[in-house]
């Protein structure tokens, strides 16, 4: 049992047993301290809080109760082991309930004290790496992952604050890349739900056949291939929070079924007509202001009110430049890490480029660029070189020759063709994808799928 860099304090007022235990514990690695009272004890651990204290229950002046419960009141996470006689067994258990992790009866070999303390700093190595993991996982869905210093982003985060611990329905909206789904996920991990699941479903991603059975499951044999019964989305995040991602995609014929889920709070699985209660806070995003596709007569009035209870309205990354620098530098501090890279900063020249651009694909497009920036990088300062053409206002794409047309495979021309014709129905439809797909004679899965495929952005 080596413990390098670990501190012991031995409190034991009997000389040959101190020095004893002292001796053996040094030679399996322990910084060891000693006491031989429990004042000296305190005064000891005040000084240096040692991770293990190893005290005896009987001693003149201060006990070993007493300094547990002083150890306890300056450092609840500090392991006590209590050395106990046999007549005090039931003292030690008392001690045990009072915060102590073991207790030790004498005589004992060093050899059982060995075994008593590996376990019980198993332990604590264990509920140590368990907060550590707790602490990653809060910090991951924190408002510290949701970097913004400007005032937008200030009031953003304040009203996330005011409406994460209610069950109130929540509606973000924002252009993509703003970091919608981001604000769902800190909504539902800083709110009591925070231990219960949280299922994101992307509304614009399900073809329309298969929404009813993915949210609201199924029973066997509802259809042909239902072999099993399935748990849809709304059971699945029932405790928790169910985002639903891009909700102005969803068909009017299905908006009428959830409507009257999130009324009644249950569900009918497919093939089924016994009613399940449902308890999922909603939370739902929007890349368009849905009060216009109601005035376009693709989103309904009354689920609109259902869903919408508080508003989170992101804004752009051109309309909040003062974050520009402080995201390019957060992006680069981690994708370095993850990497092992030794880029360090970036020039000023990159940083009034970055200062100067539109940023359509807003936030998650500064990312991808500083990525693509690291990934290209030779020396330790990305330089204009490492950005794309776009930024640095050069033509971009097939045209951008020296003179003569460029030469391209036939797949390439395909898929620029794609490109061309996925753009054109987007601007026609105001971004609306069912619509999109329609004009383009595609489901709208094989739309998304496309658009996934080909990096565009709306």
């Amino acid at each position: 049992m080596t413990q390098q860099g670990h501190r012991l304090l031995i409190v034991e007022d009997e000389p040959l047993l101190r020095i004893t235990m002292a001796d053996a514990l040094r030679k399996e690695g322990w910084t060891v301290d000693v006491a031989e009272d429990g004042v000296k004890g305190a005064a000891l651990f005040e000084q240096h809080f040692q991770d293990v204290v190893l005290s005896d229950l009987v001693m003149p002046g201060m006990g070993g109760m007493d300094l547990l419960k002083r150890i306890k009141a300056l450092q609840p996470d500090t392991t006590v082991v209590i050395i106990t006689a046999h007549g005090s067994v039931d003292r030690a258990v008392e001690a045990m309930r009072e915060g102590a992790s073991d207790f030790i009866a004498k005589p004992f070999s060093m050899a059982q004290l060995m075994v008593r303390l590996s376990n019980v700093c198993s332990v604590r190595q264990l509920r140590e790496q368990n907060v550590r993991l707790q602490e990653q996982l809060e910090q991951r869905h924190s408002f510290g992952n949701i970097i913004g210093k400007s005032k937008a982003m200030q009031d953003v985060f304040e009203l996330i604050r005011l409406v994460s611990d209610s069950d109130a329905s929540v509606l973000i909206q924002g252009e993509s890349g703003t970091g919608k789904e981001m604000v769902a996920s800190a909504v539902h991990f800083n709110s009591a739900r925070r231990a219960k699941p949280y299922i994101r479903v992307s509304c614009a991603s399900l073809p329309e056949s298969l929404i009813e059975s993915e949210l609201f499951g199924y029973e066997k044999g509802a259809f042909t291939g239902a072999s099993e019964r399935r748990i849809g989305r709304f059971e699945a995040a029932s405790g928790g929070t169910l985002f639903l991602d891009e909700i102005g995609e969803l068909p009017l014929s299905f908006q009428v079924k959830l409507l009257r889920v999130l009324q009644e709070r249950q569900i009918e699985r497919l093939g089924s007509n016994r009613p399940v209660n449902v308890d999922a806070r909603i939370v739902s995003a929007s890349l368009r202001p849905l009060e216009g596709e109601i005035e376009g007569g693709t989103f309904r009035e009354d689920l609109f009110f259902r869903v919408n209870t508080v508003t989170v309205n992101l804004p752009p990354l051109r309309d909040r430049r003062e974050d520009m620098t402080l995201l390019a530098h957060s992006f680069l501090k981690e994708l370095t890490e993850d990497r092992g890279s030794r880029v360090e900063g970036f020039s000023d020249e990159v940083l009034e480029l970055f200062d100067a651009y539109s940023w359509p694909g807003n936030v998650r497009e500064l990312r991808n660029v500083v990525e693509r920036a690291v990934l290209f990088c030779k020396g330790p300062q990305v330089t204009p070189e490492e950005l794309p053409a776009s930024l640095r206002g050069e033509p971009s794409g097939p045209g951008n020759t020296t003179g003569s047309q460029q030469v391209r495979t036939l797949q390439q021309a395909v898929e620029q063709s794609e490109i061309v014709a996925i753009r054109v129905a987007l601007e026609a439809t105001e971004g609306r994808k069912a619509e999109a797909a329609k004009l383009l004679g595609v489901s709208r899965k094989t739309l998304w799928e496309k658009m996934k495929h080909h990096s565009i952005e709306i």
